[in-house]
């Protein structure tokens, strides 16, 4: 009998994914280790490889398909010796999870001597299936309107047949069992564009934009920013980026400057420990190394590779493990634990032309390093004006977690380290 491939889970956090495309067809033979399918998850693009040898003898989930659960059978193969063409019985489909229909009372008969008619008892409660005995018995228009309020419906005490949470019970008059805290407001609805006759096309987003508006969105909403900036001098960065290279040319090496800059930030954390943090709570997370994600841009996104223990490697070492990872990452191969945790990010537009910006936090990290571009500005060099190569890089804060002092003890920590750059080769 045919055996069902499940949709993997990629990665430690995914829950679905779309089927971004099939790289087999039916009746195709694969063995251990052939690629089946392209996964798109909420960070990347992954390849699926087959663990059995076998026949594809029917593919159960199309191409292009959004929204599939993990563990959901997305194809059927055959093993050696079962006939390919033959389909495993289909799995039952999973019951939707509908709640039992709310019994009006039947209508009581009239009482003698035309008195008032009585209410009718309650009609007995409904039989519940084994598949739903454990969930919360509640009308779809009770759970809607719980979902909008913020209400916890396991706090709430049943009114309907059998228990059953109904629209009443969320009223004022519920029994006390209303959280006492005030549910947050909906989040409005994006603004939708009106009927119009300009020329436009509507592109549906994919896991990674939707992952990217949601993290972002809610980083904005929960994260407190504070913003510090400082202009640094790039020539003596420069001038030993020069030198670093024409000795490292015949060792396949070619740093860049954000190479030296992500070196920089990791000595910076370890000098001031205090923003080498995650805020959790009613706790603080204090990270004894310096482990820098690095925001690249790829097709339909962004995502952050880790440089690791980034404070105790060198820069040549830093620039090899870079280029790796940004060239995986634009070819959607990089592994979860290469993109997943970090304990502060670095994100470099100088290469836009991007003068200064504020970079949003990615939680939970809690600081984030803004590079601008190098530029040729006017700059006070020994009290006197002159001509130099300055950048403007802005932290953003986590004010839970970083005091504004404590963050502009690292800004000044990193603009020593890069205007005195021979502390990144030492």
């Amino acid at each position: 009998m045919p055996t069902e491939l499940k949709m993997p889970a990629l990665s430690p956090t995914m829950e679905e994914g779309r089927l971004a495309k099939w790289l087999v067809k039916e009746g195709d033979v694969v063995k251990s280790g052939d690629l089946l399918a392209e996964i798109e998850t909420d960070k990347a693009t992954m390849e699926f490889e087959a663990v059995d040898e076998g026949t594809i003898s029917k593919i159960l989930v199309a191409e292009g398909t959004d929204g599939v659960k993990v563990g959901t059978p997305i194809a059927l193969i055959a093993g050696e010796g079962e006939d390919a063409g033959a389909s495993a019985p289909a799995a039952a489909p999973a019951p939707e999870a509908k709640a039992p229909e709310e019994k009006k009372p039947a209508p009581a008969a009239p009482a003698k001597g035309g008195g008032e008619t009585p209410a009718a008892p309650p009609a007995p409660a409904a039989a519940v299936n084994s598949d739903s005995r454990d969930r919360i018995k509640a009308s779809p228009l009770a759970r809607r309107l719980a979902e909008a309020q913020g209400i916890d419906l396991a706090a709430l005490k049943g009114s309907g047949p059998g228990g059953r949470i109904v629209r009443a019970d969320l009223g004022e008059g519920a029994g006390g069992a209303r959280p006492a805290v005030t549910a947050p407001a909906p989040a409005a609805a994006p603004a939708q564009l009106a009927d119009t006759e300009i020329p436009h096309e509507v592109v549906k987003l994919s896991n990674m934009r939707k992952t990217i508006a949601r993290r972002l969105t809610e980083s904005k909403q929960q994260v407190p920013h504070i913003y510090l900036t400082v202009d640094i001098n790039l020539d003596a960065l420069l001038e030993l980026r020069g030198a670093l290279n024409a000795s490292l040319s015949g060792r396949g090496v070619k740093l860049s400057v954000n190479d030296l800059l992500i070196k920089a930030l990791g000595l910076a954390l370890l000098e001031v420990p205090e923003c080498n943090v995650s805020f959790a709570g009613d706790t603080l997370i204090k990270f004894s190394r310096a482990d820098i994600s690095v925001a690249v841009s790829i097709p339909g996104g962004l995502i952050t590779p880790i440089v690791t223990d980034a404070g105790n490697k060198s820069v040549s070492a830093i620039s090899k493990e870079m280029a790796d990872l940004a060239a995986r990452a634009k070819d959607g191969k990089l592994l979860a634990n290469e993109y997943q945790g970090g304990t502060a990010s670095i994100s470099n537009m100088g290469m836009y032309g991007i003068k200064q910006f504020d970079a949003v936090i990615n939680p939970p990290q809690a600081m984030i390093m803004a590079i601008g571009a190098g530029e040729k500005r006017p700059y006070v060099i020994d009290d006197s004006l002159q001509i130099a190569t300055i950048m403007s890089a802005t932290g953003s804060f986590d004010h839970r977690a970083i005091d504004g002092a404590d963050g502009a003890r690292l800004m000044k920590a990193f603009k020593a380290l890069v205007e005195g750059p021979l502390g990144l080769v030492a």
